[in-house]
């Protein structure tokens, strides 16, 4: 081995092995931050989830909307609907929606309603009647008009028991029981209509 051999392969020996470009993965730093994040995403889904994403007065708010909408659909479809027996039911339905929607103005007083809330309910609006009045023209009403309120009160009532489990005024949690003994009775009868009834 010559001389110049000798030194290259001392020189080797001596200098540091190159750095890995994950070793900052491995630094203290590096796991304390990551565990830093991980733990404020967490608690931001917990928040999200404990939270249901919107406060009891805008839920209240959404709930007045869709009880208006709901029952102006319900006076719009109610005399082309043929079962007498069906009849006196929507007539029962928009009177529980129209009072409740009422007692809520009431609670809330002059509350502007967000704009989010109207667009996504009048798109709602949009969808319900537009079924309805497909129904309507193709001479089914009766048949799709039970159908779609017996969804509606579900979706309703289910609005109602999430604001009264989360509320703190007992006047707005008895507005929401009154409504919801009368929907789920409402409910019962139109879950249990049948075409032949007339």
């Amino acid at each position: 081995m010559d001389g110049q051999s000798y030194l290259n392969e001392i020189s080797m020996a001596n200098r540091p092995a190159p750095k890995s470009k994950m070793d900052f993965m491995k630094s203290k730093f590096f796991i304390v931050g990551a565990i830093g994040v991980v733990g404020l995403i967490l608690l931001l889904i917990i928040g999200a989830v404990l939270g249901g994403g919107s406060s009891v007065k805008d839920q209240t708010i959404t709930l007045k909307v869709r009880l208006d909408n709901t029952a102006a659909l319900v006076g719009d479809y109610q005399p082309s609907i043929k079962s007498s027996i069906l009849r006196s039911s929507s007539a029962s339905l928009y009177s529980v929606m129209t009072n409740t929607s009422r007692e809520l103005g009431e609670y809330l007083g002059e509350e502007k309603v967000p704009a989010k809330i109207t667009e996504d309910e009048d798109a709602h609006k949009e969808a319900l009647s537009s079924e309805l009045f497909e129904a309507k023209i193709n001479g089914v009403l009766d048949r799709t008009f039970t159908y779609k309120m017996v969804y509606e009160i579900s979706l309703i009532t289910t609005m109602e028991r999430r604001i009264a489990n989360s509320a703190k005024s007992d006047d707005l949690k008895n507005i929401l029981e009154t409504s919801l003994e009368s929907l789920d009775n409402i409910y019962n009868a139109l879950n249990n209509f049948s075409e032949t009834t007339k």
